[in-house]
């Protein structure tokens, strides 16, 4: 059972009940994330996630995280390109204490000022990590071709030298934009049922002042562009993107199963052709990023240095046939079945029920509907995926990006 309510304030609640479980996920979904920052806020969105668990009004940083580890439970958050995502994960006789602490974490954080210079140095460590992981560079190049550097095409974790100058003050004017309640969901999945969660979040967010918030619509111009970045490294990491559809639009499943036939799984044309038959690759896959304005088809390999040309060539070769010569039967019902699968795997799990429907809630501003979605997946028809190849591949807007012991980009 699906259950929802909206507050006078603008917050809004989703609960999925499912019954027989012993344990309940529980997330509060912020609309903002590095794609609305500004050039001097870029990676601000990170920043504060990460602040947020540095202490409150009567908790430390430490009794933050042994409150949850007291009764056992999970907590996390998480930064993407348009939402941040604070959740904890517990037994289901848990419950109350799990969301009063993650409640006092959301709206009590105090950032202290010791606590901010030594996170600065953590996420200043983190981007160091990041720069040591080649796949990941490689996709954000891809996304700076794709998009610029501003939007959808920031590195969510943003530059060291703005991490560095990041004040209070900046987090204050962020927040007050942003952490709005009508720019809040707050979600549940799992054995709790919608009279408990809606009595702990009255009690702890129906008293958030309503502000005057105001969403931002993106304007997107794509990019065409071949990036390179130089790494003294073995592998070559090389991605190929081009813009597709948004999220809501009326092919976006067909785009989802065209991916799944490019590259979703090992009996993909990409898997089968570079890795399996050419010996060009260990890991190659392709992948949708869909957004409320636009969306992406994102195509990845990781290959060895004297054979990034080749492999390059291969994947075009397989992007050109599907062009071409479309797809067959079974391929497509193979990948319908995989995309039905995946949802009714999905639907077993608390974490991914929670982050579903909060999400829907927080972009369509109604319950997710999974009847709806599985006949929608159901009635899909080959002939859709095949406008979704034609609409999607248009080599005068793609882009490239290499990582790896090169200085010279590919040409398009």
């Amino acid at each position: 059972m699906e259950f929802e309510k909206k507050y006078e304030n603008g917050l809004r609640l989703v609960v999925k009940e499912m019954t027989g479980l012993m344990s309940v996920t529980m997330g509060i979904i912020v609309g903002a994330g590095s794609s609305n920052e500004t050039d001097e806020e870029d990676g601000i969105s990170h920043f504060i996630e990460h602040m947020q668990f540095k202490g409150t009004k009567k908790r430390n940083a430490f009794e933050v995280s042994d409150s949850f580890d007291r009764i056992g439970a999970q907590v996390n958050a998480y930064t993407g390109k348009d939402a941040t995502v604070y959740y904890t994960k517990c037994t289901s006789d848990h419950t109350a204490t799990a969301f009063e602490v993650l409640a006092d974490l959301f709206l009590n954080a105090t950032y202290p000022d010791e606590e901010m210079i030594r996170e600065k140095g953590v996420i200043c460590e983190e981007i160091s990590m990041n720069e040591d992981t080649p796949e990941d560079l490689c996709l954000d190049l891809l996304a700076t071709g794709l998009f610029g550097k501003r939007g959808y095409g920031r590195n969510i974790l943003g530059p060291a030298k703005n991490v560095r100058a990041f004040t209070l003050d900046m987090v204050d004017n962020y927040k007050r934009k942003w952490y709005r309640p009508e720019n809040i969901v707050i979600s549940f999945a799992g054995g709790v049922d919608f009279k408990t969660a809606e009595a702990l979040v009255e009690s702890f967010f129906a008293s958030m002042d309503k502000g005057v918030f105001q969403a931002e619509k993106k304007e997107i111009q794509f990019g065409r562009k071949s990036l390179v970045k130089t790494k003294p490294i073995e592998q070559t990491h090389l991605a190929i993107g081009y813009p597709a559809l948004d999220r809501n639009h009326r092919l976006a499943d067909a785009m989802q199963a065209m991916s799944g036939v490019l590259g979703g799984n090992m009996s993909s044309r990409l898997f089968q052709e570079v890795r399996e038959k050419l010996g060009l690759a260990y890991s190659v896959y392709s992948y949708v990023s869909a957004y409320e304005e636009c969306g992406t088809l994102n195509l990845y390999a990781g290959v060895n240095a004297e054979n990034a040309r080749s492999a390059y060539d291969a994947i075009n070769a397989v992007v050109d046939n599907l062009k071409k010569n479309g797809i067959t039967d079974a391929e497509f019902s193979r990948s319908r079945e995989q995309m039905k699968s995946s949802m009714f795997f999905a639907n077993e799990s608390t974490s991914s029920q929670m982050i579903l429907y909060g999400k829907y809630m927080l972009q369509n501003n109604k319950i997710f509907d999974f009847s709806e979605k599985m006949e929608r997946i159901n009635s899909m028809k080959k002939d859709d995926v095949l406008e979704t190849i034609e609409l999607v591949f248009k080599d005068d807007r793609k882009s490239v990006a290499l990582v790896g012991n090169t200085q010279k980009p590919f040409e398009l």
